[in-house]
């Protein structure tokens, strides 16, 4: 009997596959007003090929190896011409976790700090702004906020959760977590090699917030979030009231995409500048090699081969710049997938591929 129990789960499991599809029905790209400050266009008059972009479209719709696609959205010179949500209409209003995302805003901020003086210098060494912090782990006094913003600060923080080091972050077990990072033992001496890691932006968020006095959110607010016209947004802090660097934002794709229209716009937004040209310039360099076969800038990713600079968070959450077409595309995927599940930026990037072909 059991193997005809098998055989009648597996039908039952297929037929309900059947009819549960992976994506709701493509309708239409064409985006809506939300009273958001985004200017609508179409693609046609920002100069893309509506048919070539509308087989795009199609095509994510019915890849099984993207299923976890929640949105698709594409700017050009500045007006948003498409956009699609694979799951749920409610995502255009909806936040979910943008996860490391979080720390190419922390990029920005630190562009920002540096511009009002806040920071000295991104040379300056830890200790200049957490003294007390840093006289319990003197092996830490020469990393400096450059070694941060471009992961060369050699602790050893581990991100994938086998050392139990995130677990109990994530977890809340540390009463502090600035302290908790800053008792990592060290891989390297700082400058040494790249290594991708949630610490680094944390501390660079602990040295923003006992630079300005405020929490990180709440600082990023007044001088970012308040003046590109963000709001539909909340960001999480630690349990000591630190706000976390390495992930924690939740968002919309359309705030996700003010974020990058800022930067491919060079720091200005809506005629203000908000963070310098040169800060943009040099964060969005490829200054670090990576083995992923892309380059790291402070905080942010960049593609040489495609002249592509990028946001990147966990399970596929990405804000692709291409400045040589004028064009920002934000894809935003189910968060918390793991593994071969998650969609990663080689995954993508055909796509972009794609779009940037559609374009005349």
């Amino acid at each position: 009997m059991r193997p005809i129990i098998i055989i009648l789960a597996t039908l039952i499991l297929s037929g309900c596959m059947k009819d549960d599809p992976m994506n709701m029905t493509f309708d239409s790209f064409l985006p809506v007003e939300i009273n958001d400050e985004l200017i609508l266009s179409t693609p046609a008059d920002k100069g893309i090929d509506p048919v070539k972009l509308n087989s795009v479209y199609r095509k994510i719709y019915t890849n099984e190896n993207l299923w976890s696609l929640r949105s698709m959205l594409v700017f050009r010179n500045n007006k948003l011409v498409s956009e699609a949500y694979l799951k749920n209409d409610d995502d255009i209003t909806t936040p979910h976790l943008i996860w490391s995302c979080t720390k190419q805003v922390m990029g920005i901020l630190a562009g920002i700090a540096l511009d009002k003086g806040i920071l000295s210098s991104i040379d300056a060494p830890l200790s200049e702004y957490l003294s007390q912090e840093v006289a319990d782990h003197p092996e830490k006094a020469d990393i400096t906020i450059r070694h941060l913003l471009t992961m060369y600060s050699g602790i050893d923080y581990n991100n994938d959760g086998t050392s139990g080091q995130t677990d109990k972050v994530l977890r809340q077990i540390p009463p502090e977590i600035t302290p908790f990072i800053l008792s990592r033992p060290m891989r390297n001496s700082p400058g040494t090699d790249f290594y991708y890691n949630d610490g680094d932006p944390q501390l660079v968020s602990a040295i923003i917030q006992s630079s300005t006095g405020k929490p990180t959110d709440t600082w990023a607010d007044e001088v970012l979030f308040s003046k590109i016209g963000v709001e539909n947004y909340r960001w999480l802090r630690y349990k000591d009231g630190t706000t976390l660097g390495g992930f924690g934002i939740e968002t919309t794709p359309r705030e996700l995409a003010k974020i990058a229209m800022c930067v491919a716009n060079y720091g200005m937004y809506n005629n203000t500048q908000i963070v310098s040209s040169s800060w943009i310039t040099e964060m969005t360099s490829p200054l670090v090699p990576t083995s992923l076969g892309y380059s790291f800038g402070y905080f942010w990713w960049v593609d040489s081969s495609r002249d592509i600079r990028f946001m990147w968070g966990h399970g596929g959450q990405f804000a692709f710049i291409v400045p040589s077409e004028s064009l920002i595309v934000v894809i935003t995927s189910i968060p918390n997938t793991q593994a071969d599940f998650e969609i990663r930026a080689e995954e993508v990037l055909p796509v972009i591929d794609e779009i940037i072909s559609a374009c005349f």
